[in-house]
């Protein structure tokens, strides 16, 4: 019996962005199901790291501050913490130089990683067990890292803790904006300029809604630009619109929860609203949506123009991209959640 029969011990390396920490949520659930008795840890940046606080299947939570990396006298206290922890394995969920280094100061002697386009930077040389994910949604890239261990297309779970703190934060946000009818979530921000769709159309859009279903919108929010964004919206919505109070992650998938649908663009808290089972409108500009946008057939991804091209010619992409989704097509998106619910 192979060590992996019997209790692995393995290390799920995804650090960052908020999105793509919850895209990897079920390969930690697929090494759980399959490997119940096994150590489970998942090394992660600060932030991302409040949504696998309490995961179920996570034994350890090891995160790293930012710019660790340069940091020589960081790197080595977590090569002696790693090493102390004597994993067997280490799945390198990311495919960049930061996240390879960390599988490769584990002393894991297999460190899967990904070959191919995604295994950027120098990740393809540290990683010693290599996997082509090419042509795969993000998720399914994922999961495809599981097959050296013998997991072939396990089932996609995300396993969000529920915690009844973050209900009641979640509840008391609704209540108190008189919301408890039913609201749509809106996340009007992004991570790159390249990816907003312009205010008038989220106003527009929360502005139909309120006429055509009698449903207001949620305007989420994470920084400044996003605060500055939301309350344009709001203004300009003609009374279809509310402000949430800024929350952490846990609380906003909690409120996530309670919402008829979402609609935003590629960002995170899409993402966090797809983990939780809430249907998503996905907005697409420079990034596939078949690759990127929220997973499974409950979504609707909408996307007119795509840019063929590297990471950072999207992120450096013209408005155009994400202009090319006019008000009318959300509509008819938001129409169709509806008639989900109502039909």
């Amino acid at each position: 019996m192979s060590i992996l029969e019997k209790s692995p011990r393995i290390l799920l390396v995804r650090l960052s962005a908020i999105g793509d920490v919850i895209h990897a949520m079920p390969i930690a659930c697929a090494l759980r199901e399959h490997f119940p008795r096994a150590y489970l840890a998942w090394a992660v940046e600060q932030r991302a790291g409040e949504l696998i606080e309490n995961h179920p299947t996570i034994d350890r939570r090891i995160v790293l501050p930012r710019g660790w990396l340069r940091s020589p006298a960081h790197a080595w206290r977590l090569r002696k913490l790693l090493k102390n922890l004597a994993f067997d394995t280490a799945i390198d969920a990311q495919g960049l130089t930061k996240s390879a280094v960390v599988a490769w100061l584990s002393g894991a002697k297999q460190r899967i990683g990904m070959g191919g386009r995604w295994g950027r930077e120098i990740s393809r040389w540290l990683n010693n067990e290599l996997v082509d994910t090419d042509g795969l949604h993000a998720i399914e890239r994922g999961l495809k890292l599981l097959e050296p261990l013998g997991i072939q297309s396990p089932a996609v779970r995300f396993d969000l803790p529920a915690l009844t703190a973050d209900q009641n934060v979640a509840k008391e946000i609704i209540h108190g904006l008189g919301l408890d009818d039913g609201f749509v979530l809106v996340a009007s921000g992004a991570g790159w300029p390249s990816k907003l769709w312009p205010v008038d159309r989220h106003a527009a859009v929360a502005a139909y809604m309120g006429h055509r279903w009698n449903l207001p919108s949620l305007l989420i929010w994470g920084n400044d630009a996003e605060r500055a964004r939301a309350d344009q919206i709001i203004a300009a919505a003609k009374g279809h619109a509310r402000l949430c109070p800024k929350i952490a992650l846990l609380p906003l998938a909690a409120v996530a929860r309670l919402a008829r649908f979402a609609i935003g663009s590629d960002t995170g808290p899409l993402h966090l609203a797809a983990a939780v089972g809430t249907p998503c409108i996905g907005l697409y500009g420079p990034w596939p949506a078949d690759k990127h946008g929220p997973y499974g057939p409950q979504h609707i991804n909408l996307q007119k123009m795509l840019l063929e091209g590297t990471t950072h010619q999207r992120r450096r992409a013209p408005s155009l991209y994400m202009e090319a989704i006019d008000a009318g097509l959300v509509f008819e998106a938001c129409d169709r959640m509806m008639s989900r619910r109502t039909g």
